[in-house]
């Protein structure tokens, strides 16, 4: 293999697929990046695979001999990226060597690697009729539901985001058991057809949050608008777009029927300006968080008012009044004020509203101008 290529397209490209590189490899190879070099095509690929997360690029490259080798990504990564900006950068690896010759302006370096053939193969599924995704929806739905997905292992299937399309669009969705994120996306999601192809059948898959991370910071860095490619076979799925490959294992079992969950109907609205509310519960969430996180919201009979109420036994306690439109009678209801604060940020409108019957049963949050978003989440019961 024996190429040039330049210094900040190596840099950037190295850095993007180094987050599929595992920190606690199993086997040694899977701490390299496998560099593939092909004369044909004038392109460089990179490929970082941990067996669960698989990211793959290329760039473009004077490509004097093709040919493939795994180096230390860790290693790779820093030197190139020490290098001055904008210079070209010569890879030189003899057919059959296990060294790679890096060349610069300023320097050259050598690094052991190890064979390409020990890499782990990337499953790159790419099977039957690809499900056509608008990017930009995409990336919303991930924002607005990846934060409500479980960090706790032991739940596994919690531990991603439900991907469900349908003739109406895509539904992205998660929960931890406690608080549930659900977007629908209906524009610009339909399954990919030319006219007269055959339709492409609804589908759901759960997919690992950190993968889906992966996903959407990849996605907001991109340069193109041209939409996606999902393709899902045998355990694994497989996102597609531009030069760039992500692919991730999916998560096993069948995801909570999370529709049943949401009540039909609400005997009580309160309506807040949503700014107001995110800041007047991160300023009693000081105390909150000295304690157990919990928030109390209480209405009044005769007031357009909601106060909201921490006591942190033997710190303190503090309060905060906001204006607010209020439909029926007065509650007193109280939250985890993390959860509060994730959905609310997550939503962009001015307005929010919150849906609940009673102390004790689901609520959800909604904004006014965006009912395709709902954010549910489970009271916390207290003592009066």
């Amino acid at each position: 293999m024996k190429l040039v290529c330049s210094q900040s397209e190596l840099s950037a490209s190295l850095q993007l697929v180094s987050r599929a590189v595992a920190a606690r490899p199993t086997h040694p190879v899977l701490a390299n990046v496998l560099l593939t070099a092909d004369a044909g095509t004038g392109r460089l690929s990179l490929t970082g695979f941990d067996l669960s997360l698989g990211i793959q690029t290329s760039i473009p490259a004077q490509v004097e001999a093709s040919g493939a080798i795994t180096l230390p990504a860790r290693l790779l990564g820093e030197i190139v990226a020490r290098l001055a900006a904008d210079t070209p950068i010569t890879l030189d690896c003899p057919e059959g060597a296990e060294q790679l010759q890096l060349t610069s302006l300023s320097g050259s370096y050598e690094m052991r690697g190890m064979p390409a053939d020990d890499f782990p193969e990337l499953p790159l599924v790419q099977t039957g009729q690809p499900i056509r995704l608008e990017a930009d929806s995409l990336v919303k739905g991930l924002r607005a539901t990846l934060f409500a997905s479980s960090s706790d292992e032991a739940k596994q299937l919690l531990t991603g985001v439900h991907l469900q399309l349908d003739a109406n669009g895509l539904e992205c969705a998660a929960t931890d058991g406690h608080r549930l994120a659900v977007l629908r996306l209906r524009e610009g999601n339909g399954p990919a057809s030319d006219p007269g192809a055959e339709p492409v059948d609804p589908f759901a898959v759960t997919v690992p949050a950190r993968s889906l991370r992966e996903l959407e910071r990849l996605l907001s860095g991109r340069q193109s608008q041209d939409p996606l490619s999902l393709f899902c076979d045998r355990g694994q799925v497989v996102f597609l777009w531009a030069d760039q490959v992500l692919t991730s294992r999916s998560l096993d079992g069948a995801y909570p029927n999370y529709g049943q969950l949401i009540p039909d109907s609400f005997s009580r609205c309160i309506t807040l300006e949503r700014r107001a509310l995110v800041a007047a519960l991160e300023r009693v969430a000081v105390l909150a968080d000295q304690h157990n996180n919990v928030v109390k919201l209480s209405t009044e009979a005769d007031g357009g008012q909601v106060l909201l109420q921490a006591d942190a036994q033997d710190v303190g306690r503090g309060s905060e009044s906001l204006a607010a439109e209020i439909q029926g009678d007065p509650i007193q209801i109280a939250f985890n004020v993390r959860y509060l604060l994730d959905g609310l940020k997550a939503m962009a409108a001015d307005q929010v509203a919150l849906h609940c019957n009673a102390p004790t049963t689901p609520a959800v949050l909604r904004p006014l101008d965006e009912a395709a978003f709902t954010y549910l989440v489970m009271p916390v019961q207290v003592r009066a």
